[in-house]
């Protein structure tokens, strides 16, 4: 028990809790919260441990909080479209409970995350195009703080002036400024109808060029997937599937029978303008979920192209005038690397991840991943980008805030010791404080 929550998705060793626990209520929470503030022991909020960048470890002890029992939709607000889940509910379980209903939910990290580690670490998606990130569409929170208040950190109205945003503060605090409980989310219309299309390319060029065009253009795609040639080899051997092992452009279009089929005629020519070919579609939903499911899969397929490794992952995010150039470099950089790295990303908001394979415990291996990132988050930074899209820092972007905001993470220390001035909140995570 303890050993499996003291891991994720990272290459970050084992580092377990001392102990673990289930609450079901908001109430409970800050039950456990008072008595690891008396006792000054860490907290590390859990909720299903697919973070990749060392969120949910407990490299100093202390009780690990798991929100798995805390999983009800509380309330649904059809005429309002908004939906209130205590922290556990996850993003799939979500759309189940309300499909009844003709909304849904549309963040979608890949991960059947809970909505409360997508607040917490302020997660994206492939939808983001269209819908934004946790960020636009989180409402309200429900949170405990350090010192064992029960806040809610907004009514919900779709739009306030009143007092400091705390909702934006805590989405993507990562568990250091207060322990999540609830969450309010947006809810949105299904479309009537869906459709998919996929296009290959001699280049990533090609299919980055693609959808930037597509956008400025004012064409209203939901999602956009590029995926380089080495993503794809892995996906046709991990799926057995045939895609064409060059690299891909993965579309989806929301809205009307009529709308859907013009906006994916008008993206086609765009394609072809870029060098594309083989544009087919995809409007069953079977077809539909068979080619997400493998994009979703991705970052598993990709272990499979080095047996035995561990993956070191990372992700940037640029304004997107700058995403082919920030692509190029990278796609360079790979090609003198000694080991695979599957690129692949959502492109439509500048957004792309790398996957370094690494075998585990190879000191050599190690070191170029972290070079390799580290030329990475320059690389955006110059280009006016970000250290990270959607993973979060973690343990393991503290460097690389740092170089991002400069004096202003002065600030984030600031606001991390009024919150939680013993520094029991998962604790070396974001901003680490000295003991």
């Amino acid at each position: 028990m303890r050993e499996h929550h003291g891991k994720d998705e990272s290459y970050y060793p084992y580092a377990p809790p001392d102990a673990v626990v289930f609450p079901h209520t908001t109430e409970e929470v800050r039950d456990i919260v008072n008595v690891c503030r008396r006792h000054r022991v860490p907290i590390i909020p859990y909720g299903v441990g697919t973070s990749v960048e060392g969120h949910v470890l407990a490299p100093a002890g202390g009780v690990c909080i798991d929100f798995s029992h805390m999983n009800k939709v509380l309330r649904v607000s059809v005429e309002d479209m908004d939906v209130t889940v205590q922290a556990g509910v996850t993003r799939k379980q979500l759309n189940d409970e309300i499909r009844h209903t003709g909304l849904f939910f549309p963040i979608d990290p890949g991960a059947d995350a809970t909505l409360g580690g997508m607040s917490a670490t302020r997660a994206s998606g492939t939808n983001a195009v269209r819908y934004g990130t946790m960020r636009e569409n989180v409402l309200s929170l429900t949170v405990v703080t350090a010192d064992g208040r029960i806040i809610r950190t907004a009514r919900r109205a779709r739009k306030s002036a009143a007092g400091y945003d705390l909702t934006r503060l805590f989405v993507g605090s990562e568990g250091t400024l207060g322990v999540i409980t609830e969450v309010t989310v947006r809810l949105y219309a299904i479309p009537e109808a869906i459709s998919a299309a996929v296009c290959s390319f001699r280049d990533m060029t090609g299919a980055v060029g693609t959808v930037i065009q597509t956008l400025q253009s004012g064409i209203p795609i939901a999602r956009s997937e590029a995926l380089c040639a080495t993503t794809m080899r892995a996906i046709n051997a991990y799926n057995k599937a045939s895609y064409k092992e060059q690299p891909t452009l993965w579309l989806e279009f929301h809205g009307t029978e009529a709308s859907v089929v013009e906006q994916a005629e008008l993206v086609q020519e765009v394609a072809r303008e870029h060098g594309g070919e083989g544009f087919q579609w995809a409007t069953k939903p079977e077809d539909r979920n068979r080619l997400w499911s493998a994009r979703h899969q991705a970052y598993f397929a990709s272990l499979q192209l080095r047996p035995g490794t561990r993956s070191v992952s990372t992700d940037v995010c640029v304004p997107i005038s700058r995403l082919t150039e920030c692509i190029a470099e990278t796609s360079r950089d790979i090609e003198r690397a000694s080991m695979p790295i599957p690129l692949f990303g959502h492109v439509g908001d500048g957004n792309f991840h790398c996957v370094v394979l690494i075998r585990p415990d190879n000191a050599a291996d190690l070191a170029e991943a972290k070079g390799f990132n580290e030329r990475l988050v320059d690389r955006a930074l110059a280009m006016e980008g970000t250290c990270t899209g959607e993973h979060g820092v973690g343990l393991g972007k503290i460097d690389s805030l740092k170089k991002e905001h400069g004096a202003a993470v002065h600030l984030m220390i600031a606001i991390k010791r009024a919150f939680d001035p013993d520094n029991i909140l998962n604790p070396g995570k974001v901003v680490p404080l000295t003991p």
